[in-house]
């Protein structure tokens, strides 16, 4: 005789506990999320973008003429917004790292004044 009652055709049959521990388990990703794996996917995306600029620089070979001050040159115009681009993103990490140095002065000064004791010796806190 089996230890378990028949299900009656009016009720669904009941589910099993191994079938529940299943369930959770499937929620976890299979593969953990890595720093090399999110290398690679920069990689990728990087090698797009970079063919995307390259299509855009071929297809815009009509030359510009620029001029700055006294300066004047003529450019293929793909490559003179390239060059503007980078000069944009160049500025752009130049104001970030002045922020970043500025904010670490700051911090190692806090610090500094955190581990002081009160008669100027320094200390730990």
């Amino acid at each position: 005789m089996s230890s378990q009652t028949p299900a009656s055709p009016s009720q669904p049959p009941a589910k099993s506990a191994p079938a529940a521990k299943k369930d959770a388990k499937s929620e976890e990703p299979a593969v953990k999320f890595t720093r090399a794996g999110a290398l690679w996917t920069s990689l990728i995306a990087g090698f797009l973008i970079l063919i995307l600029l390259l299509i855009f620089i071929t297809q815009n070979t009509t030359s510009a003429a620029f001029q700055f001050f006294v300066w004047h040159w003529s450019l293929p115009l793909g490559v003179a917004i390239l060059l503007a681009a980078v000069g944009g993103g160049l500025l752009t990490v130049a104001v970030g790292t002045a922020r970043i140095v500025q904010l670490r002065r700051t911090a190692k000064k806090h610090f500094a004044a955190a581990t002081t004791t009160k008669d100027g010796t320094t200390g730990t806190a």
